[in-house]
């Protein structure tokens, strides 16, 4: 059996308390294509409601598949981009917005075409 090959879905954080651990639910059960697992690589970049610990307790319940980095202060999308990605272990990466803007359902239409090849 070939060895299994990972997704990193990184995930900016700034005060999204409301749909925080809903969206990362969401993309952790989010259905891939075969062959393909998922890590969830968060960035609280500097949230100031209960985002930073909402992602901690994700984290401790989910070790080893929820992994999270805190900017100490609020530094920009961009930035959190930058540090998940030097962060991911993903052979790939998708980018999910911590407010249900996009749906994990569609990963395998994004994903198909890039793990068939």
């Amino acid at each position: 059996m070939p060895p299994k090959r990972l997704l990193s879905i990184i995930v900016p954080v700034y005060n999204e308390e409301e749909f925080l651990a809903a969206s990362i639910l969401r993309a952790m059960d989010a259905p891939l294509p075969d062959g393909l697992e998922s890590e969830i690589v968060a960035v609280n970049d500097g949230s100031t409601d209960a985002s930073a610990e909402i992602l901690d307790e994700l984290a401790a319940k989910y070790p080893g598949r929820i992994r999270v980095i805190h900017h100490p202060q609020n530094a920009g999308k961009g930035a959190a981009i930058r540090t998940a990605l030097q962060e991911a272990a993903g052979e790939f990466g998708i980018i999910q917005d911590a407010d249900l803007e996009y749906d994990p359902a569609e990963y395998p239409k994004v994903l198909g075409p890039l793990v068939a090849q």
